[in-house]
Order: C-alpha cells, then structure tokens, then sequence
C-alpha cells in the first residue's frame, strides 16, 4: 500500500474540495447573469483558439476532459443550439470534427465578461505574481 504524508494528502484533499466550489461558483455566475454554463463555455473556448476554429471529436474531448460519450451529449446540445456543427472528416470517414459557429463563439465572447470576473473574485486576488508562477510550474509538471 502506498503511504501518503498527512501534509500532501491535506493538500489533495483541500485542492479537490476547492476545484469543486469554485467550479460550481463560477458556473452560478454564469447562469445568474443568463449566459451558457461552464461547461459549454469549456467546449467553445476550446474551439475558438483552435485552427479553423475546428477540432476532431477524440483531441477536442481530451482537452475539456470529458469521456468520449459525455462530450458526445454536450456535442449534441451545443449543435441544437446552434453554437457548433459536426463535419465528417475527409481524412478518416470514422471521424468527426466539431466546428465552432458564429452564434457560438458570439455565446462564448458574451460569457467572458461574467468568467473573468468569477476568476478574479474566486481565484485570482488570492495570487501575487510569485504564488501565479509557482502554480503555472507547478501544474505544468503535473500534466507532462
């Protein structure tokens, strides 16, 4: 069994407790101010940095973290809004992108505002320049 020290596993616990909270906060903001849910926003930012603003379906679930099934759903949802299409892709006939619309990078643009703020309240003014660096290192190590 692998024994983890008390201070790590404090930390675990109190970085997963906090992802939660905030997550859920911010994704109340959103909905209070009427815009789209955290979880749409992630898909189309996503889509919007991307070139052509298109992704193929398996890199775009890897990058909002989501199970191929339940970044199917959210695909569905998002097409039924308008916010984005799906397109066979010519290379690979088995294989789909997800293409950004203008209607869903204007949803995801007017979310923004209510996003940033929720970041500055939640997150952000608990960071100097040091404790923001510190994080970036830290968390690019992890995810190497």
């Amino acid at each position: 069994m692998t024994k983890i020290d008390p201070q790590r596993l404090t930390a675990w616990r109190l970085f997963i407790t906090t992802h939660a909270r905030l997550i859920d906060a911010m994704d109340r903001d959103l909905q209070t101010a009427g815009k789209i849910p955290l979880h749409w926003y992630d898909v189309l930012i996503e889509l919007a940095e991307a070139p052509d603003r298109r992704l193929r379906m398996h890199d775009l679930a890897e990058k909002v973290v989501l199970s191929r099934s339940g970044l199917t759903r959210l695909v569905d949802k998002l097409e039924k809004a308008g916010y984005l299409r799906r397109e066979i892709d010519p290379q690979d006939r088995r294989g789909f992108y997800a293409i950004l619309t203008e209607d869903g990078l204007s949803a995801q643009r007017d979310a923004w505002g209510i996003y940033a703020k929720s970041i500055a309240q939640y997150f952000a003014q608990y960071l100097n320049d040091d404790d923001a660096r510190y994080l970036i290192e830290l968390f690019t190590k992890m995810l190497v």
